[in-house]
């Protein structure tokens, strides 16, 4: 790395902000005597850091963006990525006697504001500006069947929550089903035990006058899926010939699918050229850093390459479908999708089970998604994750105000029936709400 700045900074008061890999990596600032937040276990190192990077809690660090606040009335410094779209430079910060010392082992360039935030914003509307992108699409409302049912839906979950939906009349428009409808991951045409007919349950969403959704995490491929068994070559390799793990999850192994590959690109095109044909125009892809994963490839491209041509090929294949990018590269995603998951999962519980800030808790899912107000209505809508209301929810009306406040993407996630009065009037409300153009003003 080599040194980009060196910041005098008041100690006491100075801050430093870090902006993290992907959708659930910690993004938040610290004081320069705090621990920043920093992985637990391997497996989620791998599945929600970036994977080149194993960084400790002695510096602090910045995956293409990073700003240092002195707090003595001095300009805020931000350090960014020149060209965030191809090339994600870490930036690193210590503090050495009274000098924060920045730096980068890419093209960064330094830039000056009066606050973080503003700072961000400022950045953000000039990348908008050099791409020449456009005022991102308001999302629909959705129904989603995840945190209530997770891995054990069954198709007939499904039918009750329709039903419900119309018998509570609540606005909702897309009814989105989350993974458990397919037997592995990897198989999505493959159905579960649990669903019987998975085109003509969307077939039923549609017919009671709702958009249909669905789940996939396109870029994994589990140990146990007939996807790996038939198709070993299309997995991202080390230099040795064995595929590069993407993590541990689903009680197996996790690969990467490699994008570039001709097979796996019409295996892609295929899936959701399907879910096209079922009337599906509503996609979640998930775990998507899996698809920017370094390792040997069909083509010789950058990981970011092989990420962006994977994502360009579901855009391509789904038309005008809406797109939600989950798990994902934040800085490579620029351009790609509709709304973006800028926080990792919210949970029951405020806290994570492991007390790793990336892992589904309100705790991460709040943290990550005022740190990255600064994108909505800029590059995506941001989604900073479902509204869950029932009564077992920990701290369900700080979950609920901070979803009315950073919320651009509004779903709920509670099997209907297990709404009281309040969570019932606070769905209604939080679907109801007007979403304003941008959470941070420039």
């Amino acid at each position: 790395m080599r040194t980009v700045a060196e910041i005098t900074v008041d100690p006491a008061r100075a801050r430093v902000h870090e902006q993290g890999w992907q959708s659930w990596s910690p993004s938040t600032g610290y004081a320069l005597s705090d621990v920043p937040h920093r992985w637990v276990d391997k497996p989620h190192r791998i599945s929600s850091y970036r994977y080149e990077n194993s960084q400790g809690t002695d510096v602090f660090w910045g995956e293409g963006l990073l700003a240092v606040d002195p707090g003595d009335g001095s300009p805020v410094s931000l350090v960014v990525a020149v060209s965030p779209t191809v090339s994600v430079p870490s930036i690193r910060a210590h503090f050495v006697g009274n000098k924060v010392i920045v730096s980068a082992n890419g093209d960064v360039s330094v830039r000056t504001d009066s606050s973080v935030s503003l700072a961000l914003a400022h950045w953000a509307d000039e990348v908008v500006d050099k791409l020449g992108l456009p005022v991102p699409r308001p999302a629909p409302t959705i129904w989603c069947s995840w945190y209530q049912y997770f891995t054990d839906v069954t198709e007939s979950d499904v039918d009750s929550n329709l039903a419900l939906l119309d018998s509570l009349s609540l606005p909702v428009d897309v009814v989105q089903v989350d993974d458990g409808y397919q037997a592995e991951i990897g198989d999505w045409l493959v159905p579960s035990g649990r669903f019987a007919d998975v085109p003509g349950l969307f077939s039923r969403i549609r017919s009671r006058g709702r958009r249909a959704g669905i789940w996939t995490a396109p870029f994994l491929v589990a140990e146990n899926s007939r996807l790996r068994f038939e198709h070993p070559d299309w997995l991202v390799r080390s230099p040795d010939g064995t595929p590069v793990s993407a993590g541990y999850n689903w009680f197996q192994s996790l690969y990467a699918l490699d994008t570039t590959h001709p097979g796996a690109r019409d295996y892609l095109r295929t899936v959701f050229e399907t879910f096209g044909s079922w009337g599906i125009d509503f996609h979640k892809i998930d775990f998507i850093y899996a698809g920017a994963i370094p390792g040997v490839r069909y083509e010789d491209v950058s990981p970011i390459e092989a990420y962006r041509s994977g994502v360009s090929l579901i855009r391509s294949a789904i038309g005008d479908a809406y797109l939600l990018g989950c798990g994902a590269p934040q800085l490579p995603s620029i351009g790609l999708f509709d709304a973006m998951r800028v926080s990792p999962d919210i949970a029951p519980t405020y806290e994570s089970f492991n007390g790793d800030a990336s892992m589904p808790s309100q705790f991460g899912a709040t943290m990550n998604g005022v740190s990255r107000a600064f994108q909505h209505g800029r590059f995506w809508v941001n989604d900073p994750d479902c509204i869950v209301a029932r009564p077992e929810i920990e701290r369900r009306e700080e979950w609920a105000e901070h979803v009315s406040r950073y919320g651009g993407l509004r779903g709920s996630s509670d099997g209907l029936d297990q709404l009281d009065d309040w969570g019932l009037a606070t769905t209604r409300r939080l679907l109801s709400e007007p979403i304003p153009r941008y959470f941070v003003e420039s």
